[in-house]
């Protein structure tokens, strides 16, 4: 077998360590090297061991997580920290904020042990999360946060060479030739982070409605669109059922429900369902996928972001058959490249560009005069 994954749980109860270990451990391809109770032991424990992925608990006496995370990030470079905390409104905002200051990802924990004890889906998120990123941290990707004087400036024309992949085996289709009606988004692991670099360069004066399907459950997915539209200038907010599309709007997939779209009596909506899980995840993107293709077929555009997994190649390859086109973010700039991996690798995609070049590349498009 290959050298284990090597974690170091950081959380101020003795009993969470200890379940949080006997979860992680449960898969022979990972191993808990060392766990602490505050962020100070943290500190001083990331010097001395091997460690690739840092499991950070948010709320711990002596120093807490949000203090702990820069100065991790700083004492062991190309560190892979997850926060972890309860499902709460505070808890979900921290998080937020973690991911914006460089954490890859989130778990929450149940709220008892005896959850963490019968919590089958949690423990499974928990170790799927610990070996995507880790695996990619082995892969020598450099994460997705891109040095500032690599970033173009908002509403500047990409390089034509970027559009090129570099893996000379990925195919790509025609550039599109006309301007979308609408542009669709997934994303999961590092999603805010790139949705935030994305949406925060591409432009307030965008006409398009935007739709983004994130892997969150429900209390992140209203926070993140009161960050996305703070950090886009574009009005943002959570789905409800029912919400007409209009122009120059973001719609963020709630959690727990799947999003799609269907004709209304005075133009398209917005419908949720709680519809069994696709690829483990509601919301999940292929459903939102399959939806749009219907009705907006080849003015569509279809961003695929960082993520584990495959979701979003299937409803991708629907869109494609409708005419519509789609982009991913390379693998560079994924802190995971499974979703934009899948649709790239299908040969589903008209680019595969650096995060810092997706949103030029989008505002070009979206800008154009109609076809």
């Amino acid at each position: 077998m290959n050298d284990p994954f090597r974690v170091m749980i950081v959380d101020d109860s003795a009993v969470i360590r200890g379940l949080l270990k006997r979860a992680l451990e449960s898969d022979p391809a990972v191993t808990v090297i060392t766990s602490v109770s505050n962020g100070q032991q943290a500190l001083t424990a990331v010097v001395k061991h091997d460690v690739e992925i840092i499991v950070l608990d948010i709320e711990m006496p002596v120093m807490d997580g949000m203090t702990a995370l820069p100065l991790l990030l700083k004492a062991k470079p190309g560190v892979q920290v997850v926060m972890a905390s309860t499902l709460t409104r505070q808890n979900a905002e921290i998080s937020l904020r973690a991911m914006k200051d460089g954490a890859a990802d989130y778990v929450t924990k149940p709220s008892s042990t005896s959850e963490i004890h019968s919590a089958d889906s949690f423990k499974r998120e928990l170790v799927d999360k610990i070996k995507a990123l880790a695996e990619a941290g082995r892969g020598g990707r450099r994460g997705i946060v891109a040095r500032e004087s690599q970033k173009p400036a908002a509403g500047t024309v990409p390089r034509k060479a970027s559009v090129v992949p570099a893996p000379a085996n990925l195919k790509l289709r025609p550039a599109p030739t006309q301007m979308p009606d609408i542009i669709a988004i997934g994303s999961s692991t590092g999603g805010p982070q790139a949705l935030f670099e994305v949406l925060g360069h591409i432009g307030a004066d965008l006409k398009q409605p935007i739709l983004i399907t994130q892997h969150m459950p429900a209390t992140f997915t209203a926070l993140l669109a009161e960050h996305i539209e703070k950090s886009s200038k574009i009005p943002a907010s959570e789905a409800k059922d029912g919400d007409a599309i209009v122009p120059g709007h973001i719609y963020v997939a709630p959690g727990e429900h799947h999003m799609t779209v269907e004709r209304g009596a005075t133009g398209n909506i917005i419908k949720l369902n709680t519809d069994p899980p696709e690829n483990f995840c509601r919301p999940a993107v292929d459903p939102m996928l399959r939806s749009m293709a219907k009705i907006y077929g080849s003015r569509m555009l279809v961003v695929i972001l960082t993520g584990m997994g495959a979701d979003g190649q299937k409803g991708a390859a629907v869109a494609v058959d409708a005419g519509a086109s789609v982009i991913a973010q390379d693998e560079a700039t994924s802190v995971v490249w499974g979703m934009p991996g899948a649709v790239a690798t299908a040969g589903l995609c008209s680019a595969i560009l650096p995060l810092p070049e997706i949103a030029p590349y989008v505002r070009k498009l979206a800008m154009r005069t109609a076809a």
